[in-house]
């Protein structure tokens, strides 16, 4: 009888999910009186025509701080897109700060990745009670949504389409001031989860470039994948459920700064005065969004060229004569990437990747993607770097305190003249099946600071270098690192068992296309 019952919910889980009615249209909206659009006007206006400002977040707070400032000063609008958002002290300090900017008669859009929504979407919804909140989920699952086992079986049921995510990060202030880069939502992004971090670069936009991704914003928001939340509940949340909520959020923040004021003071430090020197501050150069048509999640095989962000990178990539960086928090080149990079280091370019190890990767998976290529790559003279699992580093590449750190930047340099920016990462997932955005800056000053932070990020303290030697008549990988001042060497890669045989596992069942 079990096995009869489970077996109709499959079949109910593999049918129609039924007619959604089309969500209304709504586009970005003028911000003329904003006192930070006529602030960014103004500086823009004694720059050269057609370039945008920009500064980049690497500092957690920092970019905590920034998307605190943001908020704050939004007068009209407040455009919000995340493929994760999880919950945690950093993610309701800015809920309450939306709140209120909703209460000042901002209009709020909220576009998630449906992932972010499993098992929460009523609490996700509450916030839409708001009069000037707007939530909606990207490529969501219709049905099966109500407990874990049914979302898990209809996921899989649809694992052509449900394995595509749209994992775009963008906040945008009154359509002129933009944040993209590799961080998501949560105290893990912003230096404030106690066990783990993430080690991340985000940009500051303001200008042109920020209404190129306006534009982006609204692609994604009309698009016919983006459903609102409401749609999934059978009675959506009250105002008096909102009102519950907002308590609950100031009962929590409360708690959490009497519970540990350090961590508390950490996150909110740069919050007062408001730093005003951010735009005073800002880099001019010329610059350009670039971002995946979300047609791309509904391809029915491979997505056509004209839809992908990278058509719209490969350009700069093909155009480099001297140098090459990557920085990419999960690397699987494919055979023909490792090719292309190849013919690249053949050619003269000095060609450098930083990726994780596999100590410090949270998805050991995706190692057993970029592991196979490593020998082929350091005999075409590519130079290979894996962050090092890292407690108390004290470097801008790495997190303070005493939490271990997982690389998650994606970056690229070119010729040390041109940088880019964004949530892609150099991997099958980003360039053909997640959508993916980012600004591509032409500015040998961005460029080396990116530079920069790349020569800590592969300093031997903080990364392995990964050479290849000739050892018994055989090649052998290596891993060169230093610690307090003195070189080691290590003949077996570093990372547990587990870890190991999770990244053996990917690469015999060839999960390769899917990581």
């Amino acid at each position: 009888m079990r096995m009869r019952l489970l077996l109709v919910a499959v079949l109910l889980l593999a049918g129609c999910a039924g007619q959604i009615p089309p969500a209304p249209m709504s586009y970005a909206l003028p911000a003329q009186d904003s006192a930070l659009t006529q602030r960014v006007e103004a500086l823009a206006a004694a720059q050269p025509a057609g370039t945008s400002g920009f500064r980049l977040l690497s500092d957690s707070a920092e970019a905590f701080a920034a998307r605190m400032q943001m908020i704050r000063q939004a007068k009209t609008s407040l455009d919000v897109q995340y493929y994760i958002v999880h919950d945690g002290l950093s993610t309701r300090a800015l809920i309450e700060e939306v709140l209120r900017a909703a209460d000042r008669g901002v209009r709020v859009r909220l576009l998630l990745d449906d992932t972010t929504s499993d098992g929460s979407d009523y609490q996700i919804a509450t916030l839409a009670a708001h009069p000037n909140i707007l939530i909606r989920v990207f490529n969501p699952l219709h049905i099966g949504r109500s407990t874990l086992i049914t979302r898990s079986l209809g996921r899989l049921l649809h694992l052509s389409q449900q394995h595509r995510r749209m994992h775009n990060k963008l906040m945008l202030a009154d359509g002129s001031l933009a944040i993209v880069g590799g961080r998501n939502l949560g105290d893990e992004y912003f230096d404030a989860d106690q066990s783990f971090n993430f080690t991340d670069i985000d940009l500051l936009a303001a200008g042109p470039v920020a209404e190129q991704l306006v534009v982006s914003f609204d692609q994604y928001w009309n698009h016919s994948l983006s459903v609102p939340i409401q749609q999934f509940l059978r009675h959506p949340p009250s105002k008096e459920d909102l009102e519950l909520a907002r308590g609950d959020i100031t009962d929590y923040l409360q708690a959490e700064r009497r519970k540990n004021e350090r961590r508390y003071q950490h996150l909110m430090s740069d919050l007062h005065p408001p730093p005003s020197h951010w735009l005073s501050d800002l880099i001019w150069a010329p610059g350009e969004a670039l971002w995946d048509h979300p047609d791309k999640i509904e391809a029915p095989g491979i997505p056509d060229e004209s839809l992908l962000l990278t058509t719209q990178l490969q350009p700069s990539m093909d155009g480099v004569r001297r140098s090459l960086t990557l920085i990419s928090a999960y690397f699987v080149p494919t055979k023909q990437g490792a090719d292309y990079l190849a013919e690249h280091a053949s050619n003269g370019v000095a060609v450098r990747i930083l990726t994780n190890s596999l100590e410090a990767t949270d998805v050991p998976a995706v190692h057993g993607g970029y592991a196979p290529y490593r020998a082929e790559l350091l005999k075409a003279g590519v130079r290979l770097y894996e962050l090092r699992r890292q407690p108390d580093q004290e470097t801008r590449f790495s997190i303070t305190g005493d939490s271990e750190s997982s690389l998650h930047s994606k970056a690229a340099v070119f010729d040390k003249e041109k940088v880019f920016l964004g949530s892609l990462n150099f991997d099958p997932r980003s360039v053909l099946w997640n959508t993916e955005v980012g600004i591509l800056i032409d500015s040998t000053e961005l460029a080396s600071e990116v530079h920069k932070l790349t020569q800590e990020g592969t300093s031997p303290a903080v990364s392995y270098e990964v050479r290849l030697i000739e050892r018994n008549g055989e090649a052998q990988l290596i891993w060169i690192a230093e610690d307090d001042g003195q070189r080691k060497v290590l003949l077996h890669e570093p990372g547990g068992a587990w870890r190991r045989f999770n990244a053996w596992f990917s690469r015999v069942i060839g999960l390769e296309r899917m990581l």
